[in-house]
Protein backbone atom coordinates (compact mmCIF):
# COMPACT_ATOMS: atom_id res chain seq x y z
CA UNK A 1 0.00 0.00 0.00
CA UNK A 2 1.31 3.56 -0.59
CA UNK A 3 -0.35 6.77 0.94
CA UNK A 4 -2.25 9.27 -0.99
CA UNK A 5 -3.69 12.72 -0.07
CA UNK A 6 -7.61 11.73 0.85
CA UNK A 7 -9.03 14.05 -1.80
CA UNK A 8 -7.34 11.93 -4.54
CA UNK A 9 -8.98 8.98 -3.62
CA UNK A 10 -11.50 7.57 -6.39
CA UNK A 11 -14.21 5.78 -4.63
CA UNK A 12 -17.73 4.94 -4.01
CA UNK A 13 -18.21 5.73 -0.95
CA UNK A 14 -22.28 4.42 -0.16
CA UNK A 15 -20.82 0.90 -1.58
CA UNK A 16 -18.25 0.87 0.79
CA UNK A 17 -19.85 1.45 3.56
CA UNK A 18 -23.17 -0.37 2.61
CA UNK A 19 -22.14 -3.15 0.80
CA UNK A 20 -18.09 -3.97 1.22
CA UNK A 21 -18.56 -2.76 4.89
CA UNK A 22 -15.31 -2.06 6.67
CA UNK A 23 -13.27 -3.19 10.09
CA UNK A 24 -13.16 -0.60 12.83
CA UNK A 25 -9.81 -1.09 14.30
CA UNK A 26 -9.48 0.97 18.11
CA UNK A 27 -7.46 0.01 21.18
CA UNK A 28 -3.99 0.86 21.22
CA UNK A 29 -2.57 -1.90 24.29
CA UNK A 30 -5.24 -4.85 22.95
CA UNK A 31 -6.42 -3.67 19.16
CA UNK A 32 -10.00 -4.65 18.52
CA UNK A 33 -11.32 -4.97 14.77
CA UNK A 34 -14.93 -4.56 14.20
CA UNK A 35 -16.98 -4.66 11.60
CA UNK A 36 -18.94 -1.61 10.37
CA UNK A 37 -21.19 -0.58 8.24
CA UNK A 38 -22.43 2.59 9.43
CA UNK A 39 -20.28 6.00 8.26
CA UNK A 40 -19.46 9.07 6.26
CA UNK A 41 -16.73 10.61 4.33
CA UNK A 42 -16.72 14.46 4.14
CA UNK A 43 -15.00 17.57 4.96
CA UNK A 44 -15.69 19.34 8.86
CA UNK A 45 -13.92 21.90 10.17
CA UNK A 46 -11.74 22.56 7.24
CA UNK A 47 -10.80 18.44 7.45
CA UNK A 48 -10.95 15.53 5.96
CA UNK A 49 -13.24 13.16 7.69
CA UNK A 50 -14.09 9.73 8.14
CA UNK A 51 -17.66 9.29 11.04
CA UNK A 52 -18.54 5.97 12.25
CA UNK A 53 -21.05 4.66 15.17
CA UNK A 54 -20.46 2.62 17.85
CA UNK A 55 -23.11 1.26 20.67
CA UNK A 56 -22.17 1.97 23.95
CA UNK A 57 -22.45 -1.56 24.79
CA UNK A 58 -19.66 -2.49 22.47
CA UNK A 59 -15.98 -3.32 23.78
CA UNK A 60 -14.93 -1.11 20.64
CA UNK A 61 -16.62 1.37 22.53
CA UNK A 62 -14.62 1.35 25.58
CA UNK A 63 -11.68 1.22 23.62
CA UNK A 64 -12.20 4.35 21.89
CA UNK A 65 -12.95 6.01 25.47
CA UNK A 66 -9.26 5.07 25.97
CA UNK A 67 -7.84 5.80 23.25
CA UNK A 68 -9.29 8.04 21.08
CA UNK A 69 -8.42 7.46 17.51
CA UNK A 70 -8.77 4.43 15.38
CA UNK A 71 -8.03 2.84 11.76
CA UNK A 72 -10.94 2.31 9.06
CA UNK A 73 -9.62 -0.51 6.79
CA UNK A 74 -11.75 -2.13 3.60
CA UNK A 75 -10.90 -5.45 2.61
CA UNK A 76 -11.23 -7.31 -0.80
CA UNK A 77 -14.22 -9.57 -0.98
CA UNK A 78 -11.79 -13.00 -0.01
CA UNK A 79 -11.96 -11.43 3.36
CA UNK A 80 -15.70 -11.80 3.92
CA UNK A 81 -15.94 -14.63 6.38
CA UNK A 82 -13.54 -12.20 8.30
CA UNK A 83 -15.74 -9.19 8.59
CA UNK A 84 -18.59 -11.63 9.34
CA UNK A 85 -16.52 -12.83 12.00
CA UNK A 86 -15.23 -9.11 13.65
CA UNK A 87 -18.96 -8.07 13.61
CA UNK A 88 -20.49 -11.48 15.12
CA UNK A 89 -18.05 -11.69 18.07
CA UNK A 90 -16.98 -9.64 20.55
CA UNK A 91 -13.54 -8.77 21.67
CA UNK A 92 -14.01 -8.83 25.20
CA UNK A 93 -13.32 -12.62 25.22
CA UNK A 94 -12.51 -13.29 21.63
CA UNK A 95 -9.09 -12.70 19.94
CA UNK A 96 -10.24 -11.73 16.37
CA UNK A 97 -7.19 -11.39 14.69
CA UNK A 98 -6.49 -15.00 15.39
CA UNK A 99 -9.17 -15.91 15.02
CA UNK A 100 -10.05 -14.62 11.68
CA UNK A 101 -6.65 -14.51 9.96
CA UNK A 102 -6.47 -10.64 9.84
CA UNK A 103 -3.15 -9.27 10.49
CA UNK A 104 -2.06 -5.86 12.10
CA UNK A 105 0.45 -3.54 10.62
CA UNK A 106 1.56 -0.43 12.08
CA UNK A 107 0.01 2.84 11.42
CA UNK A 108 2.20 5.95 11.10
CA UNK A 109 0.42 8.52 12.91
CA UNK A 110 -1.64 6.82 15.38
CA UNK A 111 -1.04 4.43 18.01
CA UNK A 112 -3.53 2.13 17.01
CA UNK A 113 -2.95 -0.64 13.63
CA UNK A 114 -4.24 -1.28 10.37
CA UNK A 115 -5.35 -4.13 8.92
CA UNK A 116 -2.24 -5.70 6.32
CA UNK A 117 -4.85 -7.40 4.23
CA UNK A 118 -7.05 -4.03 3.05
CA UNK A 119 -7.03 -2.63 0.56
CA UNK A 120 -8.06 0.98 1.80
CA UNK A 121 -7.38 2.49 5.22
CA UNK A 122 -7.78 5.44 6.87
CA UNK A 123 -5.48 6.44 10.29
CA UNK A 124 -7.68 8.63 12.02
CA UNK A 125 -7.85 10.79 15.59
CA UNK A 126 -11.28 11.44 16.97
CA UNK A 127 -12.15 15.58 17.02
CA UNK A 128 -15.76 15.03 18.25
CA UNK A 129 -18.32 12.64 19.62
CA UNK A 130 -21.95 13.14 19.65
CA UNK A 131 -24.91 10.53 20.87
CA UNK A 132 -28.04 9.69 18.90
CA UNK A 133 -30.73 10.99 20.87
CA UNK A 134 -34.12 9.50 20.03
CA UNK A 135 -36.06 12.28 21.33
CA UNK A 136 -34.76 13.75 17.50
CA UNK A 137 -35.26 10.53 15.62
CA UNK A 138 -37.95 12.21 12.78
CA UNK A 139 -38.83 8.83 11.34
CA UNK A 140 -40.46 7.00 14.26
CA UNK A 141 -39.50 3.53 12.69
CA UNK A 142 -35.77 4.10 13.74
CA UNK A 143 -36.72 4.00 18.07
CA UNK A 144 -37.88 0.28 16.97
CA UNK A 145 -34.12 -0.94 15.82
CA UNK A 146 -32.95 0.55 19.12
CA UNK A 147 -35.10 -1.93 21.67
CA UNK A 148 -32.36 -2.24 24.53
CA UNK A 149 -31.91 1.64 23.89
CA UNK A 150 -28.38 1.41 23.74
CA UNK A 151 -27.87 4.18 21.02
CA UNK A 152 -24.97 4.59 18.78
CA UNK A 153 -22.23 7.83 19.44
CA UNK A 154 -20.73 9.04 16.20
CA UNK A 155 -17.42 9.16 16.32
CA UNK A 156 -15.97 12.16 13.79
CA UNK A 157 -12.47 10.99 12.58
CA UNK A 158 -9.91 13.13 10.86
CA UNK A 159 -8.15 11.70 8.64
CA UNK A 160 -4.71 12.11 9.19
CA UNK A 161 -3.29 9.12 6.30
CA UNK A 162 -4.94 7.51 4.07
CA UNK A 163 -2.79 4.37 2.29
CA UNK A 164 -4.82 2.55 -0.97
CA UNK A 165 -3.87 0.55 -3.42
CA UNK A 166 -3.22 1.24 -7.23
CA UNK A 167 -6.80 0.52 -8.57
CA UNK A 168 -8.45 3.07 -6.08
CA UNK A 169 -6.33 6.02 -7.34
CA UNK A 170 -6.43 4.93 -10.86
CA UNK A 171 -6.70 8.25 -13.50
CA UNK A 172 -5.03 10.56 -10.22
CA UNK A 173 -1.82 12.28 -11.56
CA UNK A 174 1.65 10.70 -9.41
CA UNK A 175 3.75 13.30 -7.78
Amino acid sequence: MHAIAPADLTLRPFHLLDQQWALLVAGAERPNPMTVAWGGFGTLWNRPVVTVFVRPTRFTFELLTREPSFTLSFLPDAWRDALELCGTRSGRDTDKWAASGLVPEPSEMIPVPRVAQAELAFECRVLATTDLDPARFLDPSIAKLYPLADYHRMYFGHVLAAWTRQELTEGVPSG
